[in-house]
């Protein structure tokens, strides 16, 4: 999507700290992070949010969970995975993106980051 700007970043059309790539996934650091952690893992095929997956999306699931789960290795005492569905959920980027968030005690509930 021309307009969309983790496509564009996916693309590499815009800059950003690139820490993971794969053939399907793109993993950057925040630009405003809520913790010393806090690492996007974004598919490089544009999927709105976690609602519009489908059944066959499954390879491009898995290729998510891995990624996410290769940053949070480095992440010392655990780390959080976050997804956001829809502008009141805190979505501002309607590109599908998980949060690896971590490198500090996170609170609970999840919105108390």
């Amino acid at each position: 999507m021309a307009d969309c700007l983790f496509c564009s970043i996916a693309a590499g059309d815009i800059p950003a700290d690139i820490v993971l790539e794969t053939d399907d996934v793109v993993a950057f650091n925040d630009i405003n992070p809520a913790a010393p952690t806090h690492v996007l893992v974004i598919p490089k095929r544009h999927v709105a949010s976690a609602a519009e997956l489908e059944a066959d999306d499954a390879p491009l699931l898995s290729a998510l969970f891995d990624a996410a789960a290769r940053v949070g290795e480095a992440v010392e005492g655990g780390w959080r995975l976050v997804t956001n569905v829809g502008p009141d959920a805190g979505q501002s980027v309607f590109h599908l993106h998980f949060h690896v968030l971590g490198g500090r005690r996170l609170g609970w509930p999840p919105g108390l980051l």
